[in-house]
This record gives C-alpha cells, sequence and structure tokens, in this order.
C-alpha cells in the first residue's frame, strides 16, 4: 500500500519516497498517447456528466427499492465501498519527471461506491480477493444484482465527483493491481485514462476469474486508449445494456 506524505513545497500529499529504489523491468515502449485536444476533453466530461446525472435521476426509484432489499435481506450496510486505483496524470518515463512520486502506486486511489452484494466480511477474512461463481459470499439479493451488474449503479456518482467516466478500463484494487503488475507486461498502461463502470473489455469479456482473462481484457482496453473518442464511448454504452440484460458474463 502507498504511504502518503506531505510536499510543502506543492500544498498537497504524495506517496513517501521508498528506502530503497527496485531494479527497473525491461519491457516493450510504453503506449504512448497523443495528446486530446482541449474541446475533446469538454465533450468528454460533459457526456460523462450528463449521462452521469440522468442515470441517477432515471434509476433513483429502482435503486431506493435495491437498497431496501438489501436491508430486509441480510445484515449489514445497503452500501459498500473500496479504495481502487484510479488514474495516473504523471508524466510517462523515469525521475526526474517523476522524481516526487518514486514510490509508485500506479494511479491517484479513490473510494468507489456500489451496492453490497456479499455477507460482512468476518475481522481476519482476506480482504482483496476476485469473487467467483457460486462464491459463498454472495447474497440471495447481491447475486440478482450482480448478474444485471445492478451493484454498480452507486459508481454514478464516481463519474459526477470525477474519479470515473461512464466508459473506461475497470479500477482495480490496490494489493491486486500491485500483483498483476508485476505479473502481466503493460498491465499499467490502462492507467492513462479514468476508469470506468463499463467499457470495451467489460462488454466482450466476463468477470476476471484469473491471470489469462486480466491478460485478454488487458489488450481490448489498450485497443480502446489507442481509440478513445466521444463517439466510441456512445457506442460502448449502447454496447452495454443488451449485456446487462442478457446477464452476459456476470455472476
Amino acid at each position: 500500500m502507498c504511504t502518503w506524505w506531505y510536499d510543502v513545497t506543492s500544498t498537497h500529499y504524495s506517496p513517501a519516497p521508498p528506502r530503497s529504489r527496485p531494479s527497473p523491468r525491461v519491457s516493450r515502449p510504453p503506449l504512448r498517447l497523443e495528446r486530446t485536444p482541449a474541446l475533446g476533453d469538454v465533450l468528454s466530461r460533459a457526456l460523462n456528466v450528463t449521462v452521469a446525472a440522468v442515470g441517477l435521476v432515471v434509476t433513483a426509484p429502482l435503486m431506493a427499492a435495491i437498497a431496501v432489499a438489501i436491508k430486509l435481506s441480510s445484515r449489514g450496510p445497503v452500501f459498500y465501498s473500496q479504495v481502487r486505483v484510479g488514474i495516473d496524470r504523471r508524466a510517462q518515463g523515469l525521475p526526474p519527471g517523476n522524481s516526487r512520486r518514486e514510490l509508485d502506486c500506479g494511479g491517484k486511489p479513490f473510494r468507489i461506491f456500489k451496492f453490497r452484494t456479499m455477507a460482512p466480511a468476518a475481522p481476519n477474512a482476506q480482504p482483496e480477493v476476485w469473487a467467483r461463481p457460486d462464491d459463498p459470499r454472495v447474497t440471495p439479493v447481491g447475486r440478482i444484482l450482480r448478474s444485471y451488474r445492478l451493484d454498480e449503479l452507486p459508481q454514478l456518482l464516481n463519474v459526477l465527483r470525477g474519479d470515473m467516466n461512464v466508459v473506461g478500463p475497470r479500477p482495480e484494487q490496490p494489493t491486486i493491481f500491485a500483483r498483476l503488475r508485476q505479473e502481466i507486461e503493460r498491465y499499467e498502461e490502462r492507467q492513462r485514462v479514468r476508469p470506468g463502470i463499463t467499457g470495451w473489455a467489460q462488454v466482450n469479456q466476463p468477470y476476471d476469474r484469473n491471470a489469462d482473462d486480466v491478460r485478454r481484457k488487458l489488450a481490448l482496453d489498450l485497443e480502446y486508449i489507442r481509440r478513445q473518442s466521444v463517439l466510441e464511448d456512445v457506442k460502448i454504452m449502447l454496447r452495454t445494456v443488451p449485456v446487462m440484460l442478457g446477464t452476459r458474463g456476470a455472476w
């Protein structure tokens, strides 16, 4: 996990430098992104805010019903939050460009919101593992929510906050991210854009179960990043609807 320290020269928090620098990995050149025009940034943000705001209004009655169902069916809170790894806005390359953040967390951490679909974890339970088919932790109501991906609806708030986009690579848990970055080449390059609720990888692949699933999704995420545009995001949003209604790739 990242340790944060206060930098008096820049008035914000930064990861504390490590005691020793690890040996650099030898890999292919990182994915280079063309700088998005200012107009493209404005249109993309406007699209995401509009979709998130309209989505919250339209689904408010459904979310209220989900909240009641969760509360009546199992003990515990209605909502679940968890720290995830967000966008990495740092200049690409090694220090001195990144000298203020020698301890690389992979991106800016943020707290994601979801409807709770599992029984509350025991105090000594392992906190960061992938869910799996027939996972005993999943509640009966939670299984329905996960099948239709309705547990992700509260993340529309994350979109309004600017932590996420509607479309983008799915944000991963810090511990899992740190492991995958060591195991899978170029994995950290998916952090060059904001994470999303849905995405090109999500509409083409089911939930992750192992590293091979992650490799397939990574290829799709990098493909999306190369051709990212407002029109591309709209197409993926439209493709998400039949994926949700058909419960494809979910458990």
